[in-house]
């Protein structure tokens, strides 16, 4: 992506203050998504920044995740595996709990979704303080698969959410804030 490219798709991402709550900068992703050319630009962008990380699957994070992680898994010629809040999977499941900077919450995947040693990457619109992307990560190596790399449309980059992340687990990223 160039940097006029770049420059299009940080115009493109509404600022709504104090959304979900006083005091918070909610970086709002879905006017990327409404022109179909942008959003495009934005999976192939995404899929070349990827791609040489090589992996079999795509692992996409409840909810944006999922927007972001089946266009692309369509992009890249991969499956796509969702990783979901508890009690919203079939079958059996095996979840993890974690801490957020207000509290704990769960994620859980299928107990099949994944084989041993697979390769995926973890995808989600947005990487902030890394609390949720960290506990994918921990998801995917209970199940046996590997991590290979992290795929986002943005990163706030003054929360530090690639600390809370593995060294050896690259993280590609389209815009920084």
């Amino acid at each position: 992506m160039d940097q006029s490219q770049n420059q299009q798709l940080r115009a493109l991402v509404r600022d709504v203050p104090n959304f979900p709550k006083p005091g918070i900068l909610f970086r709002d992703l879905t006017p990327l998504m409404r022109d179909p050319n942008i959003w495009n630009l934005v999976i192939q962008d995404l899929a070349e920044k990827l791609e040489s990380h090589s992996p079999e699957l795509i692992v996409g994070i409840e909810a944006r995740g999922f927007l972001v992680g089946i266009a692309l898994a369509s992009a890249m010629g991969k499956g796509f595996v969702p990783v979901r809040k508890p009690g919203k999977l079939p079958g059996s499941v095996i979840g993890i709990d974690y801490s957020l900077e207000y509290g704990s919450d769960r994620l859980e995947i299928q107990a099949d979704a994944l084989a041993a040693g697979q390769k995926v990457l973890i995808i989600d619109d947005l990487l902030a303080t890394g609390g949720t992307a960290a506990a994918c990560s921990a998801l995917v190596a209970k199940v046996g698969a590997e991590v290979c790399g992290y795929g986002f449309i943005a990163e706030l980059t003054d929360l530090s959410g690639r600390a809370r992340l593995k060294e050896n687990e690259p993280v590609e990223v389209l815009i920084s804030y």
